[in-house]
């Protein structure tokens, strides 16, 4: 059977061979002693809370299960425009928004929207490598930016005009980033979004854990900035519905028509029941719990990063949101008899049974010498995971 080129184009991601191979190994040991640590995997440990839970059960026993309107129930894309309003003291009217089947989806329809064959998006180099083959996939091509530590790993207005060619059609970035957990500063987005429209192109702007900031001076979201940015949400991370897979995306009144026409023909819409149960996020019980459990992911991070540091897994960029830590491990590999972070990783699932990333997915630029922890698990795990790391690593 002949492949397309599309899909040969699109690389395997890395991130679920790990997984494979860990729960492979998780098997064996369930019952030792020492059963795998998955550090892994970005999902949180918390599920949807109660009101949550209660509002989709109500959805199906109500018979609430039919379509709805491609864009979204327009009672959420409200929830949502007066969620903006509360947190951000942002005014997005409800129209822009459009509710989609996951950030996955939103990033689809985004690329599908805005992109031709030929034209290239101006990514950092470590970046989520999903996001660069949503590119890909629309026949574009992600051009991956190196962006160093001193930039916290995201993209500057200079890099932008220095790799800005005929062939560019914009910017795709996220803040807080995944795999770093960094995010950009506003006045630096600001100058980013700046170049981006004297050049006659988009920004794109993944914020789907920008409800997961510890820090206000990055806890902002672009949208701020005025009604051309594009910005891709969820409701998996800091709303904690990873598997309910519902996301949204705001976009200038000029394409909504446009994304709708597409959501239309390639997803009718995004799940009835999960649209329901999302509008009992923005209950104020439920809002409590989501900024509880946000305080969780922030002490965490203040516990587990330090801890690395000192076994010379060094952070060298303190995540302001998200639950990852973007770890340089090269110090290590010959302490360990390794020459990469792909098989550092590995050793370390064989010998501590702790389950992290390796940076290959993320990008080229010394991603060779980055691993990724995610902080998603609770702190008794991140305890005994670096209780057991300290013993391998001295």
């Amino acid at each position: 059977m002949k492949i397309s080129v599309r899909a040969e184009r699109i690389e395997p991601f890395y991130v679920m061979e790990v997984a494979k191979a860990a729960s492979e190994l998780a098997a064996r040991v369930a019952h030792t002693d020492r059963p795998m640590i998955f550090l892994n995997i970005g999902e949180p440990d918390f599920t949807a809370p109660p009101l949550v839970q209660e509002a989709a059960a109500r959805a199906i026993r109500d018979g609430a299960t039919q379509y709805t309107h491609a864009v979204g129930l327009h009672s959420l894309r409200e929830r949502i425009s007066a969620w903006y309003s509360q947190r951000f003291g942002v005014q997005v009217p409800a129209r822009r928004i459009v509710v989609t089947a996951g950030a996955s989806a939103a990033l689809q329809l985004a690329c599908l929207a805005l992109i031709d064959a030929g034209d290239e998006i101006l990514m950092p180099d470590p970046s989520y490598p999903c996001n660069r083959h949503f590119v890909s996939a629309a026949d574009g091509q992600a051009v991956l930016v190196p962006a160093t530590a001193a930039e916290r790993f995201q993209l500057s207005a200079e890099k932008v005009k220095e790799h800005w060619t005929a062939k560019t059609r914009g910017v795709l970035l996220a803040s807080p980033s995944n795999p770093t957990g960094t995010s950009i500063h506003p006045d630096e987005l600001r100058r980013i979004h700046s170049v981006v429209n004297q050049k006659g192109g988009v920004t794109l702007l993944d914020e789907i854990y920008l409800g997961l900031s510890y820090d206000a001076t990055y806890g902002q979201t672009g949208l701020a900035i005025d009604d051309q940015v594009i910005s891709i949400n969820s409701f998996s991370k800091y709303f904690n519905m990873t598997g309910w897979r519902l996301g949204w995306m705001v976009v200038p009144d000029s394409l909504v028509a446009v994304v709708e026409r597409l959501a239309q023909n390639l997803f009718i819409c995004p799940s009835t029941v999960a649209q329901h149960a999302a509008l009992a996020c923005f209950e104020a019980d439920s809002l409590a719990e989501y900024e509880l459990r946000r305080a969780q992911f922030q002490a965490r991070r203040d516990w587990f990063i330090p801890q690395l540091d000192a076994m010379g897994l060094s952070v060298p960029v303190v995540p302001d949101g998200a639950f990852y830590a973007w770890a340089d491990c090269s110090r290590l590999f010959d302490a360990l008899g390794v020459k990469d972070s792909w098989d550092f990783a590995f050793e370390l699932m064989k010998r501590a049974h702790v389950a992290i990333t390796p940076g290959r997915d993320f990008g080229s630029a010394q991603t060779q010498h980055f691993v990724r922890f995610s902080t998603a698990n609770s702190m008794a795990q991140l305890q005994e995971a670096a209780h057991r790391l300290k013993a391998v690593l001295g």
